[in-house]
């Protein structure tokens, strides 16, 4: 069962192998037309509110490409009254002079510059404007407009949102609001985190790949100096319940997770994250189960080593029962809890532990079948965070996994912390294949040291791991470079981890052996070989001729 839940989660990773991604505030649009007098960014503007003296809610809009640039800092901006237009699609002229206000006005029946230049001439300070539909858009000037000497801020808001003022101004109240629009910080600590989260569960992972490796092959030889006949099915994962992946089920496995992806993309919808969830949480279950039996086997061996049968699920330890229970107790607290705020922190401790107990269970066999993984993720990266925008018109990578058309903070299978220093609040994540196939390949470098009795310094795994560090760090640089917009995280970290792992094989002699078999020659200390009888060999001259 822990073999089968491996495979899958190992499908779930490989589809959100990208999924690195902030949030972006900034957005560049070269399809906009930009001349003079419209050539602002479009940005997202906080408008703050206070009803009768208190304050009230927050509301997101998003700045329009004429006007003057919002301010962005909140002691810069000033709070201002607002009043409901009159006519309310400000169209025509206002039949009273507002004197400072900013007006409140309905989209529709005129451009966007008219509206504004209709209410900077009746004294309004700003415009806020209501879209007719739940999203925001974007206030563009037509091409062969001219005369654009618009020098009031417009916003526009959702629905909702606008919906909401107007009707507190109908009810009679007094109200002001706040424009102003923040700066993200350069480096925010939830990503630095986020880094040392990732970073951590595949040193984890790692350790205890490597350590089953070393328990098996002791217990191996253990049998064979017993002189016992032992069978070993190293391909299929024998006995041990390890699963060797080869180059062919590399290549399946992104061939189906784009299929997987593309279902995701194509059935987005609350109910369908409802089923990843009960997915996820039974995947987790079972990953923090596995690392809790290994952690407390230690102090209870006993238990762990006591077995009975449970049918459908086979020998079970006392020690597995025991622990069953509270894992599927947090599993399920964690589902019916996720829409609060310290929610992430069930979501990551489960995802940690699946993560772990896959990269335990399926193993790279040698450099030959982790480079053909890793380079089919890395296209497969590219593919659906950039090149798949031709066709989707939107990043399906990145649309997955932030749940967009979902009420959702995004699919689980993600590790996520939130900006707690981000005036814009949100998430920072990263995908669970971002962690997981990398890590296959960094767990098969601690194996080949110490089945190589390498130390540290001489062996692969300590510059696998900063290989692996600097590959992510990277992928955090750009992520802020590029205003937030998600990144293909395996774009910079395969390059870094395998790149690495190859150029200091072939540097020292070792990459043929890394490449094919994936392990160090051995020499078998319980063979021992016969003499053979003077007479069978060939000694004379003549014969040998």
């Amino acid at each position: 069962m822990a073999a089968a839940a491996a495979v899958f989660a190992l499908l779930m990773a490989s589809a959100l192998a990208g999924a690195a991604a902030g949030g972006d505030i900034v957005h560049h649009d070269d399809e906009a037309p930009k001349i003079p007098g419209c050539s602002n960014d479009f940005i997202l503007v906080k408008v703050q509110s206070w009803v009768n003296g208190k304050e009230d809610d927050e509301y997101v809009g998003v700045g329009a490409r004429f006007g003057p640039k919002i301010v962005s800092k909140e002691k810069h901006a000033n709070r201002t009254r607002l009043t409901l237009a009159d006519p309310i699609d400000c169209c025509t002229s206002p039949k009273e002079k507002v004197s400072g206000d900013i007006l409140l006005v309905q989209r529709g029946k005129c451009k966007f510059t008219k509206k504004a230049k209709f209410a900077e001439a009746a004294g309004a300070s700003g415009i806020i404007i209501i879209n007719h539909v739940h999203e925001l858009y974007k206030m563009v000037c037509e091409k062969n407009e001219t005369n654009l000497d618009i020098n009031i801020p417009a916003v526009l808001l959702p629905r909702d949102a606008g919906f909401a003022l107007h009707m507190v101004l109908t009810s009679g109240n007094s109200v002001y609001v706040q424009q102003y629009s923040p700066d993200r910080p350069v480096v925010d600590t939830a990503e630095v985190f986020l880094w040392l989260m990732a970073v951590g569960t595949v040193l984890c992972a790692s350790y205890w790949s490597a350590w089953s490796a070393r328990e098996s092959l002791s217990e191996q030889e253990k049998l064979l100096k017993d002189g016992r006949e032992v069978l070993l099915n190293v391909e299929n994962g024998g006995s041990s319940g390890m699963i060797d992946i080869n180059v062919a089920s590399a290549i399946m496995f992104v061939v189906v997770a784009s299929c997987f992806l593309i279902m995701l993309y194509k059935m987005m919808s609350s109910w369908f994250v409802e089923l990843l969830v009960v997915i996820f949480g039974i995947g987790g279950v079972e990953g923090l189960q596995t690392c809790l039996v290994a952690l407390l086997s230690r102090w209870f061996r006993p238990a762990s080593e006591s077995f009975f049968k449970v049918p459908f699920f086979g020998a079970v330890s006392y020690l597995t029962l025991a622990v069953s229970p509270f894992c599927i107790v947090f599993a399920v607290l964690w589902a019916v809890h996720r829409h609060f705020t310290y929610a992430w922190i069930g979501q990551d401790i489960l995802g940690i532990a699946l993560i772990i107990t896959v990269i335990q269970i399926v193993r790279v066999p040698n450099l030959k079948v982790g480079s053909v993984l890793l380079s089919c993720a890395f296209f497969y990266d590219i593919f659906w965070v950039f090149v798949s925008k031709r066709w989707f018109h939107e990043s399906v990578m990145i649309v997955v996994a932030r749940g967009d058309k979902t009420d959702e903070d995004g699919v689980p299978m993600l590790l996520k912390i939130p900006r707690m220093f981000d005036p814009w609040g949100g998430y920072s994540i990263i995908g669970f294949g971002d962690i997981l196939l990398p890590g296959l390949l960094v767990a098969f470098a601690l194996r080949y040291d110490w089945a190589a009795k390498k130390s540290l310094q001489t062996g692969y795994f300590l510059w696998s791991m900063v290989a692996y560090g600097s590959g992510l760090l990277i992928t955090y640089v750009a992520l802020n470079l590029m205003d937030g917009h998600g990144q293909p995280a395996l774009l910079y970290i395969v390059p870094f981890t395998l790149g690495a792992l190859i150029a200091l094989g072939w540097k020292r002699g070792e990459l043929w052996n890394l490449w094919s078999k994936g392990e160090p020659q051995r020499v078998c200390t319980h063979m021992h070989v016969q003499p053979q009888p003077q007479q069978n060999y060939v000694t004379s001259p003549s014969l040998a001729q």
